[in-house]
């Protein structure tokens, strides 16, 4: 460059005017972001559409419609806009009582599965990754809810299969004296069904889990720096198949939560689960409770919403282990 050659500076385009630093590098990454999600071929723009035609504008306009005759703008007995119908919130402890068990019932079924699977995946994991036990545990995700219902409340019930062993082998006087397991205040047999059908899956998903990991050989390699059985076990095996499964746990909290099958085969009159309770005020006859049967439903919506938005919040830290 010759010497005194000042450098040329070119002014700024009139029509791309300057943003705030970085909004250039936020702009361009959200449009990376959006081609990779559409795709480059138009393919994924087509699935784009179809979801959002198919899967959340449904949503969308149940829960708006849902709103409305929550607040009388719509329905049959629609006076015009009031708030009376939310005020049953305050009033009424049975949606409140109906909460309250549904989450007892979401949260005592996955913690009873989750650990039944995890001791089953670290305690048995050679014989479920070979053998007839690796076939067998396939079996029981085959069997619906309804189904797991009706076979529970054969088992368990005052007049069910157990009931009569334990009366043949003279351990009850009568049918009457077993123990309340089905439409129990407990929830028992509701628990029981929801614990059987999740077992054998998050069984696999462990199993999985521990094989792509390498859980193994990084409990052998702790082995040799000294660490304890137990050590090994809660320090490296058990926080690495959590953290990975975080995202399948928390659905199985939604799923369970939401549930109406079973619940409806086994759960008690008072308190019900959040389903059971909103298909019977949306139902009966009584035109007054449908308000409360949306209300019900935009309230367990708001709750899954939460539990979804740490599954986003939470979830992707899962893969950094």
């Amino acid at each position: 460059m010759s010497e005194g050659r000042e450098p040329v500076l070119h002014p700024p385009s009139a029509s791309a005017p300057p943003g705030p630093p970085g909004a250039g590098g936020a702009r361009a990454s959200a449009a990376q972001r959006l081609r990779r999600l559409v795709g480059g071929d138009g393919i994924g723009a087509v699935g784009l559409v179809l979801f959002v035609t198919i899967a959340v504008l449904p949503i969308a306009v149940s829960l708006g419609y849902a709103l409305l005759y929550s607040i009388g703008a719509v329905g049959l007995l629609s006076d015009g806009l009031t708030g009376a119908h939310w005020q049953v919130l305050v009033q009424e402890a049975e949606i409140w009582r109906a909460f309250g068990w549904s989450l007892y019932i979401a949260g005592a079924t996955v913690l009873l599965a989750i650990s039944l699977a995890l001791a089953l995946a670290l305690g048995l994991h050679r014989p479920l990754s070979e053998g007839p036990l690796s076939t067998i545990i396939y079996l029981p995700l085959a069997i619906p809810g309804t189904v797991a219902a009706f076979l529970v409340f054969q088992l368990f019930s005052g007049a069910g299969w157990m009931a009569r062993v334990a009366l043949a082998l003279g351990l009850i006087d009568t049918p009457a004296q077993f123990p309340d397991l089905v439409q129990d205040p407990w929830g028992i047999g509701i628990i029981a069904a929801h614990v059987g059908l999740a077992v054998p899956f998050f069984v696999l998903l462990f199993g999985q889990i521990y094989e792509s990991e390498r859980v193994r050989s990084l409990m052998e390699l702790a082995a040799t720096l000294g660490a304890s059985r137990s050590q090994r076990l809660y320090r490296i095996a058990v926080p690495i198949l959590l953290k990975r499964a975080f995202t399948n746990v928390l659905l199985l909290f939604v799923a369970v939560l939401g549930s109406y099958e079973i619940p409806l085969l086994l759960d008690q009159q008072s308190p019900q689960m959040l389903s059971v309770l909103t298909m019977r005020k949306y139902g009966l006859y009584d035109l007054a409770d449908k308000p409360e049967a949306f209300i019900i439903a935009l309230l367990y919506t708001a709750l899954v919403g939460v539990v979804i938005a740490l599954a986003f919040r939470y979830g992707h830290d899962a893969y950094d282990v």
